[in-house]
């Protein structure tokens, strides 16, 4: 006899990023091309070395939250950290689903969205955004109802389109139905806190709000927060495992948080290389105007439409320019001067061809 793998496993694979490469130039997982500022790096370095290796870290990361608390303007008793949004991801859906539940989520959006559902065993329904990837909030809520899903989630702004839901659509999604709502506020900190739903929190009874530090130049930590009113974060933090941040995330993100000036001069430095990016491929566009298509971008990203967007791609990464492909389009981080020069040079030159 032979061990068999159940139906669920047997068909995945495991996650393979652009292997990592001095000559790549990496514009493909919306990174920040920009490291921690000196200051920030100085004192982690110091505070890391006062850490006591052999205890376990505080379960609540209570100091943490407190810090993004006062970033954000959140009742700390209303956060939970994650060992980043992925993990987050995982245990809502984990814990709010039952097996053979139903599940909303759009397409396209963030790829892990319909990743995780199929591990709980819990149905996951798309609704495909038309072609320029606005979201209809009347096609949602309807689908929704239809389907008695019991749970939402999407991100807004959101990943990969770069565009975003306003505030009042988001408002009347959450109010129109009887489901969890789950929005990821990923992308959020390049569009502005007068879109968030941060310390609103305590308006809903059906509201999950997922912000990450992974944007903002702090991707190696891994760090993410859920965010919602007492009850819910209750919950969320009993079904958690116990010690999901480490000490050493715990730790660098108080000091990275406690920096609010020094992160937001690195956050409009990201939004400025973006329109920066965005102003030279409007330009493009004009120039060739039949080769694809582009709408604003809220994010640190543009989301180009190509028709032979796989042949551009695989173009672009023999030329040491990594992008992520969709089909029939591409996203491109917004990366350095250099780096934005570079990917404009090329591309150019593979629309001319």
């Amino acid at each position: 006899m032979s061990y068999q793998l159940n139906q669920k496993l047997s068909a995945l694979s495991p996650y393979v990023p652009v292997e990592e490469n001095r000559e790549i130039i990496h514009l493909d997982a919306n990174e920040s091309f920009l490291n921690l500022p000196k200051a920030v790096l100085e004192e982690t370095q110091k505070a890391l070395g006062e850490i006591s290796f052999n205890r376990y870290p505080d379960p609540f990361a209570s100091e943490l939250c407190k810090a993004f608390g006062a970033f954000y303007g959140v009742d700390p008793n209303h956060i939970t950290a994650g060992n980043g949004s992925d993990e987050l991801i995982s245990v809502l859906l984990s814990a709010f689903l039952m097996k053979g539940e139903t599940m909303v989520t759009t397409d396209p959006d963030f790829s892990m969205y319909t990743f995780y559902p199929h591990l709980t065993e819990s149905n996951c329904v798309l609704l495909k955004k038309p072609g320029e990837g606005t979201m209809r909030v009347e096609n949602l809520i309807r689908m929704i109802k239809e389907n008695n899903a019991r749970l939402l989630l999407f991100s807004n702004p959101c990943n990969p389109t770069a565009l975003g839901l306003s505030k009042e659509d988001v408002h009347r999604l959450i109010t129109s139905v009887d489901a969890l709502v789950v929005l990821d506020e990923a992308y959020m900190d390049f569009w502005g806190r007068e879109q968030s739903f941060l310390g609103k929190e305590n308006q809903y009874d059906n509201l999950i709000i997922l912000r990450t530090c992974s944007k903002m130049g702090f991707a190696a930590a891994r760090l993410g927060f859920a965010v919602a009113n007492q009850h819910i974060t209750d919950l969320i933090r009993a079904v958690k495992s116990p010690y999901n941040v480490n000490v050493m995330t715990q730790r660098a993100g108080t000091i990275f948080l406690s920096h609010p000036d020094l992160v937001r001069e690195n956050i409009q430095k990201v939004v400025d290389s973006r329109k920066c990016l965005e102003k030279e491929l409007q330009a493009l566009k004009k120039k060739y105007p039949k080769k694809f298509s582009m709408e604003e971008s809220v994010t640190n990203f543009l989301y180009l439409r190509l028709e032979n967007a796989k042949e551009i791609y695989e173009n672009l990464l023999q030329k040491g320019i990594s992008v992520r492909y969709f089909p029939q389009a591409l996203r491109v981080t917004a990366g350095s001067p250099t780096e934005n020069e570079k990917f404009l040079e090329t591309f150019e030159k593979l629309l001319k061809d």
